[in-house]
C-alpha cells in the first residue's frame, strides 16, 4: 500500500464529484419523478426502459473501464467523465424524444461507468492508505449521500424560484420551463466539479507511478480472478446493491401500509436520505479501529434482522414508531454494507496498481441488481398490492440479506484475521 497519504480536500473532491455525476441520470428523476413524467410525457415503464438501457451499457463499462483506471491517473478519467456527463445534461434540458431519451441514458452509462467508477474507487483506496480504508469509503458513501441531499434541496429551490404560480397548480408548460432551469443549473454545476477535480485531485508523482501500468496483461487479470476475495465480493456486492435498491419501496410502504398522504411519505425518503450520511460518517470513524471484515458480517445480519421485521408483519399501520425504526435498522444495515464492500479489498489482499481490474470484474456481477432488482420487486407488489406483496418484498431482501451474510463470514473467516500492509 501507499505509504504516503493524500490531504483531506483530496477526498472532499472525491465525495463531490462521486454524487455529481449520478445527479443528472438518476438523482433529479429520484427527487422530481412526477415532474420528469410529465415534462417528458412518459409511462413509468417508459421510464424505466430508460434505466434498463442505463443498465445494459454500465454492466459492460463496468468490465471494460476497469482495467483502464489501472492505465490512466484517476483525475483525468474523472474530470472528462463529469465533463461529458455534464455536456449530456444540455440534450437533456431540450426534453427529447424517448428513442435520443434512451441513448442519452445510454451514453450516461458509460460516462458514468466506463470513465468513472473504477478511478473513484481507485483513489479512494489511495486516499486510505494503510491504516483508513474504513474511514475512506464510509466518510465516501456518507458524504455523498449528503451531496446528494443538499443537490435535491438546490433543485427545488431553482423549480420554485421559476413557477409564477402555486407548485399544485402549475401548468405543463410552466414546469418544463422550470425544469429546464434545474437541468441546466445541475449540468454547468457538474461541469464545474469537473475542473475543481482536474486543477485539485492531484496525487504525488511517486504515488502515481505506483498506482498506473503501462499495460494490463491476461495473466494479471488471471491473478485477481484467483483471488477468493474477488469471487466473495462479487456475492457481498450483488446481496447488498439488492438491498439498496429495495429502499426505493420504504416511501411506497408509507402510502400503500401506513396510509400516510403524499407529503408524509416524501418525508419518509427524506428521512431515509439523511440516515445514509450519518451512517457512512459512524463506519468511517468506527470500522479502523474494529475488524472490518467483521463490522461487514455484522451490517449483514442488521439488514435481515430489520427485513425480517417486515416480512414477518410486525410493522403494520398502528405502530408508527415500530415503522421509522425498522426502517432505521434496515437502513443501517444496508448503508453500512455499501460504506464497507469496497473498504474491504485491501484485507482480501488485493494489489491496489490492480483495484481497477478487480473493480471492473465484481462489479460485473456485483451490479446485475441495476438489470433485475426493479422488475423482481415491481412483480411481488403488482401481484399481490397492499402489505401481502410489500411482504414479499422483504422476504425477498431477507433472502439476500442472508446470502451475502454468509459470503461475507467466508470473507471475515479467510481475512479477517490478516493484518495490513
Amino acid at each position: 500500500m501507499i505509504e504516503k497519504k493524500a490531504p483531506w480536500h483530496f477526498l472532499l473532491l472525491l465525495i463531490l464529484a462521486g454524487e455529481s455525476v449520478f445527479i443528472l441520470p438518476f438523482v433529479l428523476a429520484r427527487v422530481f419523478r412526477p415532474t420528469v413524467l410529465e415534462v417528458f410525457d412518459l409511462t413509468n415503464v417508459q421510464l424505466g426502459l430508460c434505466f434498463s438501457v442505463y443498465g445494459i451499457v454500465a454492466l459492460l463499462s463496468y468490465l471494460f473501464g476497469g482495467p483502464l483506471a489501472d492505465k490512466f491517473p484517476p483525475r483525468k478519467l474523472i474530470a472528462l467523465a463529469l465533463w461529458m456527463t455534464g455536456i449530456g445534461g444540455f440534450l437533456f434540458a431540450t426534453f427529447p424524444d424517448l428513442l435520443t431519451l434512451k441513448i442519452l441514458y445510454g451514453y450516461w452509462g458509460f460516462t458514468t461507468i466506463f470513465l468513472f467508477w473504477a478511478p473513484m474507487i481507485k483513489a479512494t483506496r489511495v486516499w486510505g492508505g494503510n491504516s483508513s480504508q474504513g474511514k475512506a469509503f464510509g466518510f465516501l458513501d456518507g458524504g455523498r449521500g449528503l451531496v446528494g441531499a443538499l443537490f435535491g434541496t438546490l433543485g427545488l429551490l431553482v423549480f420554485s424560484l421559476f413557477i409564477s404560480s402555486e407548485i399544485a397548480e402549475a401548468t405543463t408548460s410552466e414546469s418544463r420551463i422550470a425544469f429546464k432551469q434545474v437541468i441546466i443549473v445541475c449540468s454547468i454545476v457538474v461541469i464545474l466539479v469537473g475542473i475543481l477535480v482536474w486543477f485539485f485531485l492531484r496525487l504525488d508523482r511517486d504515488i502515481e507511478r505506483q498506482i498506473i501500468l503501462e499495460k494490463i496483461t491476461y495473466s494479471q487479470i488471471k491473478n485477481v480472478l484467483r483471488l477468493p476475495s474477488v469471487w466473495l465480493l462479487m456475492i457481498i456486492i450483488m446481496c447488498g446493491y439488492v438491498g439498496y435498491k429495495i429502499t426505493d419501496v420504504f416511501s411506497q410502504y408509507a402510502a400503500d401500509v401506513m396510509l400516510y398522504d403524499q407529503v408524509e411519505s416524501a418525508k419518509v425518503g427524506t428521512f431515509l436520505l439523511y440516515i445514509r450520511p450519518i451512517i457512512g460518517v459512524l463506519i468511517g470513524i468506527v470500522a479502523d479501529r474494529s475488524r472490518i471484515t467483521l463490522l461487514l458480517l455484522l451490517s449483514f445480519l442488521i439488514a435481515l434482522i430489520g427485513s425480517l421485521l417486515f416480512a414477518l408483519g410486525f410493522v403494520t399501520e398502528s405502530l408508527t414508531i415500530m415503522f421509522l425504526i425498522s426502517i432505521f435498522i434496515v437502513a443501517a444495515g444496508i448503508y453500512g454494507i455499501r460504506s464497507l464492500y469496497f473498504a474491504v479489498m485491501q484485507k482480501g489482499q488485493i494489489p491496489l496498481v490492480l483495484t481497477g481490474t478487480a473493480v471492473g470484474l465484481v462489479s460485473i456481477i456485483g451490479y446485475t441488481p441495476d438489470i433485475f432488482a426493479g422488475p423482481a420487486y415491481g412483480y411481488l407488489l403488482d401481484s399481490s398490492p397492499g402489505i401481502e406483496g410489500h411482504k414479499d418484498v422483504f422476504w425477498m431482501l431477507a433472502a439476500f440479506s442472508l446470502v451475502g451474510g454468509i459470503a461475507a463470514f467466508y470473507y471475515y473467516r479467510i481475512y479477517g484475521r490478516i493484518k495490513d500492509a
